[in-house]
């Protein structure tokens, strides 16, 4: 195991599975301390336990990121065990396909709710922490391909990333007096659970007809020749959670295997 981010105390949400856990695992790999946070309790009980048998330190803590009181909580756990925080991954978030003259109001704040106000929460409570403790500290949150260009079907979805992309410029310059780097992940197609949900929309919708036929149309043209996994995404977050990124903040980096050129 590396020592790159030895002592380091950092919470991941939507940790339990997909990109969330991978993440976890890889900077548990560096040395992180971590708290793996996930609105499904089980699924985070099970990951903390993986990395604990591994020789890790890593706690489960349930979270519902868009109610303040459970991200406080969250916070108030995590230093409670490891004694402050050093960075935060806010990676919760969910998708929905839907029609672009079909999304309704309900369907807008469920995404938006968790996925941008989310967001928004975990950077502020997780910024107050650092403050409050000195040194600095890493925020770093999930976006998407979804945050840089506009899919008709995932209209909401790709509002709520455009979203957490002004989220993090925004954090950069509100935070950077602190010391405080604020930054982001855009992924593209990965391989994981919440595909198969966006996939299964495209057929309720009638927008395809097979499985895995939307997976299959958006992976076509990455330049690279495959879609993602989520291990894919684990290089980019060390290097965002470590001292090698401590002159970077406000960037968004797409690690998509060249999907969106920008």
């Amino acid at each position: 195991m590396s020592s790159r981010l030895a002592q380091q105390s950092i919470i991941v949400t939507g940790a339990g599975r997909g990109i969330g856990a991978s993440i976890a695992r890889g900077l548990a790999a560096q040395g992180a301390r971590l708290t793996i946070a996930d609105i499904d309790a089980d699924s985070a009980q099970a990951v903390a336990r993986a990395l604990r048998e591994q020789g890790g330190e890593a706690i489960a803590v349930p979270v519902d990121v868009s109610q303040r009181a459970s991200v406080k909580a969250m916070v108030e756990a995590t230093v409670a065990k490891f004694g402050r925080l050093d960075g935060i991954f806010n990676n919760a978030g969910i998708a929905q396909t839907r029609a672009f003259l079909s999304i309704t109001e309900d369907d807008w704040h469920r995404v938006m709710d968790i996925n941008a106000l989310g967001v928004l929460i975990g950077m502020q409570e997780a910024a107050k922490q650092m403050i409050a403790q000195g040194g600095g500290g890493k925020i770093v949150n999930t976006a998407s391909i979804a945050g840089k260009q506009g899919y008709a079907p995932l209209a909401h979805y790709c509002a709520s990333k455009f979203s957490v992309v002004a989220l993090t410029q925004a954090g950069a310059r509100a935070f950077g007096e602190h010391q405080i780097k604020v930054n982001a992940i855009c992924p593209g197609v990965v391989a994981t659970d919440m595909w198969k949900l966006i996939d299964q929309g495209f057929r309720s919708e009638g927008m395809t007809t097979h499985e895995n036929e939307a997976f299959d149309k958006f992976s076509a043209d990455i330049l690279l020749g495959r879609p993602s996994t989520a291990d894919d995404l684990v290089g980019v977050s060390c290097f965002l959670a470590s001292p090698d990124s401590d002159y970077m903040t406000g960037q968004s980096l797409v690690v998509d295997g060249g999907m969106v050129l920008v």
